[in-house]
């Protein structure tokens, strides 16, 4: 199949940045979208050009570092999937396709489609970890704990911090990412001792690191490739009043 590709090519972090056009003549339909860009890269590298630099790791929809915007949608038109599972068999033959790097104040481009998402390793390091002491694995049985809330916990822990609901989102907002790690702790025994002071380091660095605030416009859910469930933002205001208006947090 024939694939018409428009792909944002930026050298550097200063640099403004351009769409380019290139032409794949070759694709198969079996290829997912990163395989493409392999094939583009190979013909680019051939003919003496800069191949197209873009951040990919695993392939298998569980690194969560191929952020891109594929048509206007992270990480691409279809529904729970990531850039990396994106098979060109959902395009058309002939098909126009435009590539290009997140876009958030807080995901700075570094190259074409490479973008830094440290921020949400300072959000981590803020607070996304227990106390718990070193050794073996306690027994399974010794702390029990709810159905509904390690389901809860489960669910919310699918995520793999890819960054998809902050380009997504309106406002370049990491709530969803941020209640995520908040709800994956929150539902559990071990991760009540930090519980108030840690959505309170995290919501601060959050905001810290330039991400924007929620609206509730729900496009952060809708875009993300693990399906993480909007309300994990309801469980993040919830705690953050709890621990800052309802005096939960310990004082300095």
């Amino acid at each position: 199949m024939k694939v018409n590709l428009r792909v944002w090519r930026q050298k550097d972090a200063v640099d403004k940045g351009r769409m380019v056009s290139y032409v794949v003549e070759d694709a198969s339909e079996d290829m997912s979208f990163l395989e493409l860009l392999d094939v583009l890269n190979e013909k680019l590298i051939l003919s003496g050009e800069e191949p197209v630099a873009f951040d990919h790791d695993c392939r298998e929809g569980i690194c969560g570092t191929c952020s891109m915007v594929v048509d206007g949608h992270p990480h691409g038109p279809e529904k729970a999937t990531t850039v990396c599972q994106l098979h060109m068999r959902k395009f058309a033959d002939g098909s126009t396709i435009t590539v290009e790097p997140f876009r958030a104040g807080a995901f700075p481009v570094i190259k074409d489609l490479v973008v830094d998402r440290g921020a949400f390793d300072k959000i981590i390091q803020a607070g996304g970890y227990i106390s718990a002491n070193t050794g073996s694995a306690p027994e399974a049985h010794s702390t029990p704990v709810p159905k509904a809330n390690a389901d809860r916990s489960f669910a919310a822990a699918n995520c793999i911090g890819c960054g998809a609901c902050v380009a997504a989102c309106p406002n370049g907002s990491a709530s969803l990412f941020l209640g995520a790690k908040l709800t994956h702790l929150g539902e559990m025994p071990q991760g009540q001792p930090e519980r108030w002071e840690r959505v309170v380091n995290m919501v601060e660095t959050h905001d810290d690191a330039g991400f924007g605030g929620c609206t509730n416009t729900g496009a952060c859910a809708t875009a993300c490739p693990k399906e993480i469930p909007l309300d994990v933002i309801s469980q993040l205001n919830h705690d953050y009043l709890k621990a800052t208006v309802g005096g939960r947090r310990k004082k300095a």
